[in-house]
């Protein structure tokens, strides 16, 4: 199995930094063959997998492997994806874990919720929680309910647009919006630039708080959580202000600030 995982990195170096090549080798021989990464690494055979050069191919056009393969592992879900949904990140995992509510009963509404994965994994985490999800993609929303039927988490999603529908009254809203400005594309990968869902990305370059403020506005909930950019905690913090809250800016693992958590003054 050395060889093939060598033919693998070999591969994909010109398009990937080296540990990330090696990463995806040992993720699509994993995939392909059933073996777990210890078996191989000590496998002195070779498997055949027929349909490699496609995947690769694929690789090297920078589609994401969870997309090639249809799933991704996050908090311990297996979760379906596709490229009407983004790819959950270790970022929004930590928002999620920050989560909690000293009532038993509340009930949650996750705005864009795209896969389902915070949604999913909030009721998981607090099975007693009424948690719903809306996104505006009927593609995304039909992966949200395989997920949600998969893992027998009892989670309902509607559709709708936060910019232009009204939502009933929840205690608790999470969200995890557009808030790229299109003048950022420069910093992005090639994998999430290309393939990922431009529609749950991009924010107007004059506007990036346009979803945060149309929530506030529309909704007094009586706790929100948001995952956002890192250039807009200062700003947030003032949004939030104006809009009735009291708020807090959160760091991630990297230290850069993440998240808001706001709760009503009123």
């Amino acid at each position: 199995m050395k060889a093939l995982v060598e033919h693998i990195v070999a591969r994909l170096t010109p398009f990937y930094p080296p540990e990330e090549a090696n990463e995806l080798a040992y993720w699509v021989i994993e995939e392909t063959t059933g073996m777990s990464r210890h078996d191989v690494r000590t496998h002195k055979g070779t498997k055949n997998i027929p349909n490699l050069n496609e995947i690769l191919q694929k690789l090297c056009e920078y589609v994401p492997v969870q997309y090639i393969f249809g799933h991704t592992d996050w908090l311990g879900m297996r979760l379906q994806v596709s490229p009407a949904t983004l790819i959950p990140r270790p970022e929004t995992a930590e928002m999620v874990e920050a989560i909690s509510s000293p009532q038993s009963a509340v009930r949650v509404l996750d705005i864009g919720t795209g896969s389902g994965c915070i949604a999913l994994a909030l009721k998981k985490k607090h099975p007693q929680w009424t948690v719903e999800g809306l996104d505006n993609s009927a593609e995304a929303l039909a992966v949200a309910r395989a997920n949600a039927q998969s893992l027998q988490l009892d989670v309902r999603f509607f559709e709708a647009d936060i910019l232009t529908d009204d939502i009933p009254d929840y205690d608790l809203i999470v969200a995890n919006p557009p808030y790229i400005r299109p003048s950022e594309r420069g910093t992005m990968t090639r994998n999430t630039l290309q393939h990922e869902p431009a529609e749950a990305l991009f924010v107007p370059d004059d506007d990036p708080l346009l979803f945060y403020r149309r929530i506030a506005e529309l909704h007094r909930a009586s706790e929100l959580w948001f995952e956002i950019s890192e250039t807009q905690g200062e700003a947030m913090l003032a949004l939030m202000q104006q809009s009735g809250y009291e708020a807090q800016c959160l760091n991630d693992m990297y230290g850069k600030q993440r998240f808001i958590h706001a709760t009503n003054r009123n």
